[in-house]
């Protein structure tokens, strides 16, 4: 039996995941192509198709094969420039949580894209004061055992239905359809024994009901 032909593990299939998000990351990959390796790494059974998904990215070593030698490493040379110093861009579209809770609320920029990979952890994203640059927002999830709650302004409208669920529950208070407010939210990817809330600032329906609305 050849090395294509074993078995992978679920720690494998993990590995490649992350392999995948990072291609992602460096713009080796779109979210729709990423979302598609992500689904067959997932379902896969041996090596040889656990690899397939990588085949085509450079600088990615294969599940099975050995790991290239480290680096030597050689501390950073000072660098001096003129001029004021300007803080290095740090990308605000990914978020991660590893047995931890994430919270995103008051006056903060939104991208046209959000990926969240929640392992054991919560995240809570507020959109109410939020500052947008797109009138959609994409947000691809690969959660574990994890929560996502979304809190919306009351014009918002919302898309749960490209979730692929795995003893998962999704759950919406909010209109959905079609973007037809200042703010639409696209949710789709993959939940493993994990959940999605949607819903309104607390109150929203009582003040909708006293202004007649």
């Amino acid at each position: 039996m050849g090395d294509r032909d074993l078995r992978v593990s679920d720690v494998e299939r993990e590995h490649v995941g992350r392999l995948l998000q990072r291609a992602v990351g460096l713009g080796m990959l779109s979210l729709g192509e990423f979302t598609e390796r992500m689904d067959t790494a997932l379902a896969a059974k041996t090596r040889g198709e656990l690899n397939a998904v990588l085949i085509d990215l450079p600088g990615i070593r294969l599940v099975g094969q050995p790991a290239p030698a480290a680096p030597r490493y050689l501390p950073p040379q000072p660098r001096y420039v003129s001029g004021p110093r300007m803080p290095v861009a740090m990308p605000g579209n990914v978020i991660r949580a590893r047995m931890s809770s994430v919270r995103r609320h008051g006056v903060w920029h939104v991208p046209p894209s959000l990926r969240l990979n929640s392992l054991m952890g919560s995240v809570h994203l507020d959109f109410t004061e939020a500052v947008m640059s797109t009138q959609v927002v994409e947000i691809h999830v690969d959660d574990t055992c994890s929560s996502l709650e979304l809190i919306l302004p009351a014009e918002a409208t919302v898309d749960l239905n490209a979730i692929d669920l795995m003893g998962s529950s999704v759950n919406t208070k909010v209109r959905s359809g079609p973007p037809i407010g200042p703010l639409h939210i696209v949710v789709h990817g993959s939940l493993r024994f994990s959940s999605v809330t949607a819903k309104h600032p607390f109150g929203t329906s009582w003040k909708r009901f006293l202004n007649g609305a």
